[in-house]
């Protein structure tokens, strides 16, 4: 929670010098680094190249450990698998391409509860074992009483034991050095004391230094020591102990701390026979090398995860699955407009080999937004559980990266269309704010997809008449309405169908006498009083399109029921806004924080009526909502958009047609609220609801009664879906930022969309910790209504399909109008498109840019004869993933396995010369890579056939929820 320049300057550029010059002084002495993001920065900003040939040595020695070896610990309740694979990579990478090593084991202590996820990707990444601490207290406590801390996790239902992996619990003490001593009132084992800065003492005296290890207080360190490595040797079924020796910054001065253990570690071990123990300097991977070799029998874990993380009956961590939603909004933003400009920089590389544009350039400004979407991945970041100051750090570099990638990508726009460079280029990703000129304009659309999409993109206009042509000069369905956001200004939405990774360019016209947009007519209600409504005289108001019926209660103007028209199924539905009121005193008893979710009583409905108006043109209606505290309140607190999409003739609308798009207008808040929609249906859902994990895969979350604190408790994050259903239908929620979600009755979803929050925790109050956040939030959630059959069929796709909306780019025609070559033609006929079926997901297509060698061997020789290529990115090597969207038995059709010839995948971009297969961070051949096999109790299971060959012809073969990697090589590069 301090920013990353604050901690690197003063605290972790210290903590390098010091270890690896300390390490250096012992043979015996050992360290484990975790986070690349601030080694990257000692290593290329302050490590001299003595520390660097240190570095090498210590790697070769197996004396410093790089464990996790990704830009940071990543958070593994808000965040998405796509995310989570981009920061490991990226730090992968790095380790590899420097030192040629692969991290292989994990070092997960400190976020806050563990997904079912995060060992599978482990796994894939090449890992032997998966470390983790924080989960419930209850449950941790049961797990030590009965050495059940240590299991084979099966993360993945359908990859099962193929990509299972073994999981290390920390016991009750986690990943501190514990530091009550008897016989001292300072804390044991912190030599250096706590770190101070930016401005370290001059006298060297930090606070809470331990008494420093002497001949007289000797015996007593290496008792208390003895003792607590007994105590938790009773937990587990080896006699290895891991005992962790360090906490959150220390080691800034390693000397003081290396020479007190050394002395500790000599006097245990002289006296081992009196003491029963023997104690050695460790890494992580000398601890499960330890436990590997005892060849023990291990229990099976299943898919299930260890979220939510309670550490006391009142401390549920559920708070921030929604603090500083508008961070998470940015941080998916960001994410996704990433993945756009990786694939279309590496179209571009490969169809312009001769282009204008500098790749080196090109390939920094997509660096720029890589570290920081990697960065914010941080337990600390995407999660809002830091201070005011930190955060403006995260969203400050995600700004620059996506100012970066916009430029780069109008760029590439520029270049392939030859234009004159006076015509002013800008682009605006999704914000409206970017207003258009009252002159031809062209607006140019890319889908990221690999899929063909129809929907609309929005654009801000001046004029409520205007017409949309494409390139050939047809006209495109749209339709202009008057903008939420502000009074002068319409907005204009067109209707663009475009093929998987291909882009539309369009033409945006002031009337000229032709053919016109739509024009949507406004119709207000009157507000109404909820509180009075008239129950017996119902009057409903209907809102159709092609797939649903939606019935609004013109009594109180809230929704009343929907249709689905196919199955002519309904459901009564209701949706209201309430907030959770909550304490901020540490004297009148719990509270909540940016972690923490501590509600003192029901949630309480906020407004007492509602203002209705109707906006509905030929392509869409847009229903909005306006929720007041009274009927005379002259400003509304929140406000409900509810769009539904009628497709034209001649267009694909099934995705379109079957979502119901709402954006929520929330805040600001008054202090100690969490704000939370609820919308209630008459599903006999026995309150059950299902939550993703990552993205990647769903989690059954039955609803638990405890004695104290049910409501936080049974809150679970919700990264991309959420769903309820009973034995036909299904409603489904799928989200663009991550929130809190919960089902706090039978039939309802609860989804918590803002909190503002101050307490007076002297902790939080010294990190600046109080989320005292007066901001506006807009997140936008789908629902999608239906029977279980369809809505799998619309959930995986639709979900992609909000999360990776088209990119669009706007640009003012100068007085030439542009030339369209015939290259762009082509562009928008299918003959370049990329597409996968609807089960696949491409996940990844981009120019990494590494310059290490794949074959390992020639990669260890070229580091260790110092000729590791220098200079010039590698614009040859393309990395891409392919994923399997579904379960094995989720669905008939769509959870088979598909075949995939990866040289007609790719001819768009040029003929593919040799693909290799890759771990999932890149760093391995998969053929080499033998993960350590651990024994379980033997169950019978349908054994996979390992499909990992990938034949000569290029044709792979991927199964349920793979994740596959290749590096692609095109000819002629």
């Amino acid at each position: 929670f301090f920013s990353l320049q604050e901690s690197m300057h003063a605290y972790a550029a210290n903590v390098y010098t010091s270890v690896v010059e300390e390490l250096m002084k012992g043979k015996q002495r050992k360290f484990i680094a975790v986070e690349q993001e601030f080694f990257r920065l000692w290593w290329d900003a302050v490590a001299t190249d003595t520390h660097k040939q240190q570095v090498h040595q210590l790697l070769q020695e197996g004396r410093l450990e790089f464990v996790i070896g990704g830009q940071v610990m990543h958070d593994e309740a808000v965040t998405l698998i796509d995310d989570q694979i981009l920061q490991l990579t990226e730090g992968h990478g790095f380790l590899y391409e420097t030192f040629g090593i692969r991290p292989q084991f994990s070092w997960h202590v400190d976020p806050f509860g563990a997904s079912a996820t995060t060992p599978t990707l482990f796994a894939l990444a090449g890992f032997n074992a998966h470390l983790i601490s924080r989960i419930d207290y209850d449950l941790k406590a049961d797990m030590q009483k009965n050495k059940k801390l240590q299991f084979v996790w099966q993360g993945s239902p359908s990859l099962s034991e193929r990509q299972e992996i073994f999981t290390h619990v920390m016991d009750q003490y986690s990943y501190c050095t514990p530091s009550q001593i008897p016989f001292s009132n300072r804390s044991g084992f912190y030599w250096n004391g706590i770190a101070t800065f930016p401005d370290p003492p001059k006298d060297g005296v930090y606070p809470n230094m331990s008494l420093p290890v002497t001949e007289t207080n000797i015996h007593a360190y290496a008792e208390a020591m003895v003792a607590n490595i007994k105590e938790r040797a009773a937990w587990f079924q080896t006699s290895d102990v891991l005992w962790p020796w360090g906490c959150d910054k220390q080691f800034f001065n390693a000397s003081v701390q290396y020479s007190n253990m050394d002395l500790l570690l000599d006097y245990i071990n002289k006296h081992s026979d009196d003491f029963g123990v023997t104690v050695q300097y460790a890494t992580v991977g000398d601890y499960f090398q330890a436990v590997y070799s005892r060849n023990l029998t291990w229990e099976i874990r299943d898919s299930q995860d260890f979220l939510p993380y309670s550490t006391e009956p009142f401390q549920a961590w559920t708070g921030f699955y929604t603090s500083r939603s508008t961070l998470k909004g940015i941080a998916r933003r960001a994410s996704s407009l990433l993945y756009a400009g990786e694939s279309f920089f590496t179209q571009y590389v490969q169809k312009h080999p001769s282009s204008s544009i500098c790749k080196c350039r090109a390939l920094k400004q997509l660096q720029s937004l890589r570290w920081a979407v990697s960065e914010v991945q941080h337990h600390d970041g995407i999660t809002g559980t830091e201070s005011p100051k930190v955060k403006d750090m995260y969203m400050n570099n995600l700004m620059y990266g996506m100012f970066n990638v916009k430029k780069l990508m109008a760029s590439i726009i520029f270049d392939m269309n030859n234009a004159k460079k006076n015509g002013e280029v800008y682009s605006s990703v999704y914000n409206k704010d970017s207003g258009i000129p009252d002159v031809d304009q062209y607006v140019v659309v890319y889908n990221p997809l690999a899929w063909n999409i129809t929907t609309f993109v929005t654009v801000s206009v001046s004029h409520l008449a205007m017409s949309v042509y494409d390139e050939l000069g047809h006209s495109v369905p749209a339709q202009v309405q008057s903008s939420v956001e502000s009074p002068s200004t319409y907005d204009l939405y067109i209707l663009v169908a475009i093929s998987g990774l291909s882009y539309r360019k369009y033409n945006v016209k002031p009337l000229n006498g032709k053919q016109s947009a739509f024009i949507g007519r406004s119709v207000n209600y009157k507000r109404k009083d909820i509180t009075r409504a008239d129950q017996q005289s119902r009057q409903l108001l209907p809102v159709v399109n092609n797939c649903y019926q939606v019935l609004f209660d013109q009594n109180t103007n809230l929704m009343h029921s929907i249709t689905e028209r196919e199955t002519n199924q309904t459901i009564q539905l209701t949706q209201e806004f309430l907030e959770y009121h909550v304490n901020g005193d540490v004297m009148k008893g719990p509270i909540s924080d940016n972690y923490l979710f501590t509600p003192n009583a029901s949630a309480v409905p906020v407004s007492k009526a509602v203002g209705l108006e109707v906006v509905s043109g030929n392509l869409m209606t847009e229903i909005r909502q306006y929720f007041y505290s009274n009927v005379t309140a002259k400003d509304y607190i929140y406000a409900v958009y509810t769009r539904m999409y009628t497709v034209p003739e001649g267009y694909d609308g099934k995705l379109l047609c079957h979502r119901i798009e709402q954006e929520y207008s929330v805040g600001p808040l008054e202090l100690n609220r969490e704000a939370v929609l609820r919308t209630s249906t008459n599903l006999n859902t026995r309150q059950l609801l299902y939550t993703d994990s990552n993205g990647y895969q769903m989690q059954k979350r039955p609803f638990k009664a405890y004695v104290n604190n049910t409501v936080a408790r049974n809150y679970y994050p919700m990264v991309q879906t959420a769903y309820v259903e009973d034995d036909t239908k299904r409603l489904m929620l799928l989200a663009e930022r991550a929130h809190g979600v919960s089902s706090p009755g039978n039939g309802q979803v609860e989804v918590m969309l803002h909190r503002r929050l101050w307490n007076n925790l002297q902790w939080d109050l010294n990190y600046n910790l109080t989320l005292n956040d007066s901001s506006v939030v807009r997140p936008v959630i789908w629902l999608i209504l239906g029977t279980k059959a369809l809505t799998n069929i619309l959930c995986r796709t639709s979900g992609l399909a909000l999360e990776h909306r088209p990119v669009v780019m706007f640009g003012a025609l100068a007085g030439d109008k542009l030339k369209l070559p015939g290259q762009l033609q082509q562009n928008s006929v299918h003959d370049s498109s990329v597409t996968v079926p609807p089960n696949l997901h491409l996940q990844t297509l981009s120019i990494p840019g590494w310059r290490y060698s794949s074959n390992h061997a020639e990669q260890v020789h070229s580091i260790r004869m110092g000729k590791q290529k220098q200079g010039d990115a590698d614009f040859s090597r393309i990395l891409l993933r392919i994923r399997h969207l579904y379960e094995v038995g989720e669905d008939p059709v769509l959870s088979q396995p598909v075949m995939v010839n990866l040289k007609s995948l790719l001819k768009g971009l040029g003929s593919v010369m040799l693909v290799e297969e890759r771990s999932l961070t890149g760093t391995w051949d998969i053929n080499s890579l033998k993960r350590w096999k651990w024994k379980t109790a033997q169950y019978p299971s349908k054994r996979f056939s390992n499909s990992t060959e990938t034949s000569e012809n290029c044709i792979v073969t991927v199964h349920p929820k793979e994740i596959r990697t290749f590096f692609v090589y095109f000819q002629g590069q």
